[in-house]
């Protein structure tokens, strides 16, 4: 069985095939990214593959059994992205796709959700063999809001209280893996997130004991959040989203308690303190 991964370059695409390595004969991998240049160094087959070129994408996928769709990373073009992958697979006789989509994709009320949800559509209406991995927040997304912590004293965000049930992205990855060496997937849609959540207040409070430091957490207004970020460097469109994403957040957009992914990966998630050292640096 062939198993080809999208954006094998990435940073989940990168463990993904790391630890397929581990699970497959590496000659039944396929990394496949918009350079194969930037995978050659994975050790496995790598193909050009570019989610806006379509009438490329059937002939890269020839001989694949099973395709890791990794969600590709341009917000407001990953619904088009997405539909061309998958026409593309059932073109080229891939028999089951594998999704990474968001925690409660169905119902989510952050943005990012629409195209996870319009992907998920066009999965299921494709008739092909499919798997969902609605995957929860990486604990990597604070590694840069911990930097700017650390360097001015104070965690900011907007997310109130809301429950955050993150886990890192080799837990998500390890998952993956499961699903795509394993059978009994076909059908299912896995709500995958950390065992333990925290709230941002929580997560300054483990900086602070874990670096000796005292960073308070700052609760601000999704206007003033927005303004922060555009002040760190960051565009006024995506400075506006991240700051958007906050207030379902502050609702439990990102909690969840089914252990969906610790019973995939057949062990407790990694809990904060353990992913905490390779934030901070």
């Amino acid at each position: 069985m062939t198993i080809a991964v999208t954006g094998a370059s990435g940073q989940l695409g990168r463990l993904v095939v790391a630890k397929l390595k581990a699970a497959a004969p590496n000659e039944t991998i396929v990394a496949l990214a918009r350079d194969p240049a930037k995978v050659a160094d994975l050790g496995v087959e790598a193909r050009a593959f570019d989610y806006d070129a379509p009438a490329s994408l059937a002939a890269t996928l020839a001989g694949v059994d099973t395709l890791l769709l990794i969600s590709a990373n341009e917000p407001g073009k990953r619904a088009v992205q997405h539909a061309n992958v998958i026409a593309a697979a059932k073109a080229a006789g891939v028999k089951r796709i594998v999704y990474t989509s968001l925690l409660k994709a169905d119902a989510s009320a952050i943005s990012l959700a629409e195209e996870h949800r319009a992907t998920e559509a066009a999965i299921a209406a494709s008739g092909l063999p499919h798997t969902i991995l609605r995957n929860g927040w990486y604990t990597e997304n604070y590694a840069g809001g911990i930097a700017g912590a650390l360097a001015h004293g104070a965690l900011i965000g907007a997310a109130g209280e809301g429950r955050i049930s993150a886990a890192p992205r080799a837990d998500y990855a390890e998952a993956a893996v499961a699903v795509l060496t394993t059978p009994g997937h076909e059908g299912k849609v896995y709500e995958l997130a950390g065992d333990d959540a925290f709230t941002l207040a929580d997560l300054a409070a483990a900086v602070s004991a874990h670096t000796g430091k005292t960073i308070p957490y700052a609760n601000l207004s999704e206007a003033d959040y927005a303004a922060a970020l555009v002040g760190a460097g960051l565009p006024e469109g995506l400075a506006a989203a991240i700051a958007g994403w906050e207030v379902p957040i502050s609702k439990d957009a990102l909690y969840d308690t089914s252990g969906q992914l610790a019973k995939l990966i057949g062990r407790p998630t990694t809990p904060l303190k353990d992913a905490l050292p390779s934030l901070v640096g």
